[in-house]
């Protein structure tokens, strides 16, 4: 596959579509991303409440969006802070080849394999039904799970440095998606998923 194709296949075998992309920039343009994103996003521990319990967790989270949304998730409520250059870029890389727009972008920092993210739809009522989300990686390579919420079928693909994957049309509602723990992995990776917020 060229480095720059927009020639995908869909990963899953019914009730959705997740096209992954592969790189979609060079490694040389993926470091800087990598670097840029480290040092000028808001950064903060991400916070959730599971069983009435708040927890803060290892992993950091950042919220941006053409206006200042409100996004609850988790029983935690978030307000978008204003796009950097840097996120205008990869919005406008990630609208070019998937042909969608979005207007928010949620990031997260997992800073080893030591981080990571359990079985969850991005089913929120806030988010447009059935619209895109792209997702774009940065740094360590990490794998990427999925699995059908009534059937046994599952699968996966290793996100790679630079890379672009899309969950689009009925997967939120059928599937449920992962980053899996791993100790296989040492350095940081960050994620950007770029999605439509209703207005």
């Amino acid at each position: 596959m060229d480095l720059f194709s927009n020639e995908t296949t869909n990963l899953l075998p019914c009730d959705g579509e997740v096209l992954y992309y592969g790189p979609v920039m060079s490694a040389q343009q993926a470091n800087q991303y990598l670097k840029l994103l480290l040092e000028t996003i808001a950064w903060r521990n991400d916070e959730v409440i599971i069983f009435g319990k708040h927890i803060v967790t290892k992993r950091k989270v950042a919220w941006y969006g053409d206006v200042g949304f409100d996004y609850t998730y988790s029983g935690i409520t978030r307000q978008a802070l204003p796009w950097t250059e840097a996120l205008l870029q990869l919005k406008q890389l990630a609208e070019e080849r998937t042909g969608a727009l979005y207007n928010s972008c949620l990031l997260n920092l997992y800073h080893d394999g030591n981080e990571g993210m359990s079985w969850h739809s991005d089913d929120e009522k806030t988010l447009m039904h059935h619209a895109a989300i792209a997702a774009m990686s940065f740094g360590a390579e990490r794998k990427f799970s999925f699995k059908h919420k009534q059937q046994p079928l599952t699968a996966s693909v290793q996100l790679q440095h630079g890379s672009l994957l899309v969950m689009q049309g009925a997967t939120q509602t059928h599937w449920l998606h992962s980053l899996p723990k791993t100790v296989k992995v040492s350095k940081p990776r960050i994620s950007l998923t770029f999605r439509n917020m209703i207005l």
